[in-house]
């Protein structure tokens, strides 16, 4: 290695640790829209099948040094290798982190069972992480990963996007001018799983005596990671995997994350007081198609005391009563509602939110909007600029990840309320429901400790 990368090196090591005010932020230098080659990160991803989430988030960093990608199927990621082919190419995580020392930063976008254990081991080598969502699989892993963070000083981002989003922005603003004065209970929903109620009939085939031949280009035991071995069966591998307990995190994981940014960023919240589940998953290999959970949060500034939260997947609209509110042709697959005092809130995940009624509140002033795209703020944090602008590090992200992996929990355990003590992070009435806070790691496999 130069002494210029070397040095370049150092400056970023230092960055993390030096205030702001005393480094010129990229965006500045050269004046707008100019880059300077010095000045671009190296950056690595694993997990990048094409129109995967890695190949989205490489996208999104495409002016940055690509300099590594790494995949457990080759055939599945050779579009996003030839994208770019200045950029070494691995199957195995471990051995690009080992082998390639010029990486500054890595973006992990796998399926979730795999989130934890690369992202720990690419913060103990203090690397800067872009993960997608969920942060983890479990509630300990999420855990470890933040005080892994906050011990090695990196920069961090998961990739829930619309928490950058200006839709995400203007709630904000509308709740701090108490537009519907404090909430008292908020719905959220989506209408997936991918998939469908296929999905609970999975477990079924696969337990079937039949054994699909692994595909060529696929290393069928990294892929597996951190989870139980099991033969490969194509309802894991590539879609299906979000359908398992060892592999995913149902619906809640997959799109929870995004349609809970809306009460975390504009009501303040942490994680919940308790939690209970209205379904359980229909065996001990798949999760539900059809979620239904309900949260007790404790209050913030912008609540009526202690805050309802219900959870709902699987085509499920918002709350019936509410549905006159909408007006006609409003179409909210996803989203989230929040009953104030004196209206509604909707927001639609990707859409402008909406103040209800309507004709009560015409006269509401538009947003204050300041974009700054996600990816765009991970990149800038690390290279020395506004901090402020992170809006997912694992600080955030951490325990919003924990609640919705609460929520899981409790959808394998009794329909009672599990009662959860945050600071000795365990569920204080049910033992059995601590037994899925953490998982046994396969042999060979595990998330170290900070």
């Amino acid at each position: 290695m130069n002494k210029e990368n070397n040095s370049r090196r150092g400056f970023l090591k230092k960055s993390i640790i030096i205030p702001p005010l005393f480094i010129v932020p990229r965006h500045v230098l050269g004046g707008k829209g100019f880059t300077s080659p010095s000045d671009k990160l190296n950056i690595a991803a694993v997990g990048v099948r094409k129109w995967g989430m890695g190949s989205n988030n490489l996208h999104q960093c495409r002016n940055e040094n690509i300099v590594a990608l790494c995949d457990v199927d080759f055939n599945q990621s050779k579009p996003t290798f030839d994208k770019y082919p200045k950029a070494k190419v691995y199957k195995d995580y471990r051995v690009m982190l080992d082998k390639q020392k010029d990486i500054d930063a890595v973006i992990v976008a796998t399926p979730d069972h795999n989130h934890a254990v690369i992202t720990m081991k690419a913060i103990k080598m203090s690397k800067h992480v872009y993960c997608q969502k969920p942060l983890t699989h479990t509630v300990y892993e999420a855990r470890e990963i933040t005080k892994a963070a906050k011990k090695y000083n990196v920069q961090t981002q998961m990739g829930n996007q619309g928490r950058s989003s200006d839709e995400i922005r203007k709630l904000k603003e509308w709740i701090d001018d108490d537009a519907i004065g404090p909430v008292r209970e908020l719905y959220a929903w989506t209408d997936r799983p991918i998939g469908g109620n296929a999905w609970d009939t999975f477990a079924v085939k696969a337990k079937s005596k039949e054994k699909p031949p692994i595909p060529e280009g696929l290393d069928w035991d990294l892929w597996l990671g951190p989870a139980q071995y099991r033969d490969y069966h194509p309802d894991y591998h590539p879609l299906s995997w979000r359908a398992w307990l060892d592999f995913g995190t149902g619906s809640m994981g997959d799109m929870g994350c995004h349609i809970f940014n809306a009460m975390y960023r504009g009501l303040g919240l942490t994680v919940p007081k308790k939690v209970r589940s209205q379904t359980a998953v229909p065996n001990e290999h798949n999760w539900t198609s059809n979620e239904r959970v309900e949260f007790e949060f404790p209050g913030t500034p912008f609540t009526d005391g202690d805050l309802k939260v219900f959870w709902s997947s699987g085509g499920e609209r918002a709350p019936r009563e509410l549905s006159s509110l909408v007006p006609d042709g409003v179409k909210y697959r996803y989203g989230c509602l929040l009953k104030g005092e004196n209206g509604v809130l909707l927001l639609r995940h990707g859409s402008s939110p909406m103040v209800l009624p309507e004709k009560k509140f015409a006269g509401i002033g538009p947003a204050k909007l300041e974009s700054f795209g996600h990816h765009n703020a991970f990149i800038d944090a690390i290279l020395g600029g506004d901090r402020s602008r992170l809006l997912s590090p694992v600080d955030f992200a951490a325990p919003m990840t924990e609640s919705i992996l609460l929520g899981n929990v409790a959808m394998q355990h009794t329909p009672g309320w599990l009662e959860w003590d945050a600071k000795k992070a365990q569920v204080t009435n049910d033992d059995a429901a601590n037994e899925n806070i953490r998982r046994t790691y396969r042999a060979g496999w595990k998330i170290m400790g900070a």
